[in-house]
């Protein structure tokens, strides 16, 4: 009732002054409210709010604001859940957050190289560029007159056979007996069309030294055999150090892979292992990454033709060479065809021979011999033969044993053989050059051969 008459005294206050103004309705819980506006008997405006008040408005919205907050918080967490769970959600966030900044460094460092290998190329095509300009305005050269020949003067005197053992002996019945002795081809190493023993090895040939670490060890060679585009002068090179090696790079010829002018990079499918891929009738054989899986790559079409795993074979590290670095399975091409070296653990870590289907890759035909294969530090087939050579270190080794596949028969031999650099980590023949080719710790180098022909030789005898 006091409050009734209090709110009565100020309504007739300001009926008094007719400004007063009154509502009176419920609530939602059905509650009467009375409301109503009373001017200020003093103030006829309202003043705007002061510094401090606006400050102090401010600062509690801001107390509000962080208990909003914090129940928010509070609200997100799982229930019964830890602080432990948000830790391990930021570590995980963290984690992918290093990962893509790695990826990015990565990605960057592969775009830095690009654009190396984009702008030595555009050099090379300046160079070429002006090569052929150069060729283009030089004259043809005047072929020198040819006298004619006498017919008289250039016939070959004909005089008969004439033998001292016949010019001074009576003609009697004579025997002519055959002996066969063992003659080195000529150096030029034209005349190894044909197949023979090695019979010795020169001085190795540095073509160029590899760029980075990614060099130190590495496989190059020819085709034999090249199918169009490619030619006969072309050089392929890989650098194999690294876990997703998949670069092959092609080179017009010797002289521009010393120079280091690719004209052509090709990206492999599968990973490569170590140093023993080769080239054969237009396709890259090599083993794939942590595998026994032989993989044909052809080089016109770019892609994978043939894949097939080598039986039995050891592979990352079962049976390497001495030397190491994965070399478990070596490829190599000769005149008979297609070759793999490998052991098994039937074979107990001695070197296993295969000849293999270049096609499918199926194995046609094997040999076990009695060398192991951890004793010797690289191996190379020629003309059927199989030679290991003893030390990929040592300055002076030796090329130590042979296996004949037509014989089935291996034998012990002393051929010396140079490791220049002191880390041989890839010998083969080359079919094309018939010659050797090996990555001697981070430099390209080839070595001439001497091979040994069976030629008969005659001697007579007095009967």
């Amino acid at each position: 009732m006091t409050s009734q008459r209090g709110i009565h005294r100020l309504l007739l206050q300001a009926d008094a002054q007719d400004q007063a103004s009154v509502w009176r309705g419920n609530d939602s819980s059905e509650r009467c409210y009375y409301s109503f506006t009373i001017p200020s008997p003093v103030e006829t405006s309202c003043p705007q709010l002061s510094g401090p008040e606006l400050e102090g408005l401010k600062a509690r919205l801001g107390v509000l604001e962080m208990l909003v907050s914090q129940l928010t918080g509070k609200n997100l967490q799982p229930p019964g859940g830890h602080q432990g769970g948000g830790d391990r959600a930021q570590a995980e966030l963290q984690d992918a957050l290093n990962r893509a900044v790695g990826e990015k460094s990565l990605l960057q460092g592969e775009i830095e190289r690009l654009k190396r290998e984009m702008k030595a190329l555009q050099l090379r095509m300046e160079e070429m560029r002006r090569e052929t300009d150069r060729l283009r305005n030089r004259p043809c050269p005047q072929m020198p007159a040819v006298p004619p020949s006498h017919p008289q003067r250039d016939r070959a005197p004909t005089r008969p056979f004439e033998d001292a053992a016949w010019q001074y002996q009576s003609p009697g019945f004579q025997e002519l007996k055959a002996e066969v002795t063992e003659v080195p081809a000529p150096d030029s190493n034209q005349d190894n069309a044909g197949c023979g023993d090695l019979l010795s090895v020169g001085e190795p040939v540095t073509h160029r030294r590899a760029d980075n670490i990614a060099g130190k060890y590495g496989v190059w060679m020819q085709d034999p055999e090249p199918v169009s585009p490619y030619g006969p002068k072309m050089v392929w090179r890989i650098d194999t150090v690294g876990t997703e090696v998949r670069q092959l790079f092609g080179y017009e010829d010797l002289e521009q892979l010393s120079k280091g002018f690719p004209s052509k990079v090709l990206l492999l499918p599968d990973p490569l292992e170590s140093t023993g891929a080769t080239l054969y009738r237009g396709s890259l054989y090599y083993q794939r990454r942590l595998s026994r899986t032989l993989i044909r790559y052809e080089l016109a079409a770019e892609h994978v033709a043939a894949r097939r795993e080598l039986p039995h074979a050891g592979f990352h590290g079962q049976f390497p060479y001495s030397w190491g670095g994965y070399t478990d399975i070596d490829l190599a091409v000769d005149e008979k065809g297609l070759w793999a070296v490998y052991s098994t653990s039937k074979a107990k870590g001695a070197i296993v021979i295969s000849l293999l289907d270049p096609l499918s890759l199926v194995v046609r035909r094997s040999w076990e011999t009695n060398m192991r294969k951890s004793s010797v530090a690289n191996s190379f087939v020629i003309c059927g033969k199989m030679y290991t050579v003893a030390s990929y270190s040592a300055t002076d080794s030796t090329i130590n044993f042979v296996y004949d596949t037509e014989t089935s028969q291996g034998k012990a031999v002393s051929i010396p053989f140079k490791n220049k650099y002191r880390y041989n980590s890839m010998i083969d023949y080359s079919l094309a050059q018939r010659k050797l080719f090996a990555w001697d710790n981070f430099h390209i180098v080839s070595y001439d051969i001497r091979m040994g022909h069976k030629l008969a030789s005659r001697r007579k005898r007095d009967i």
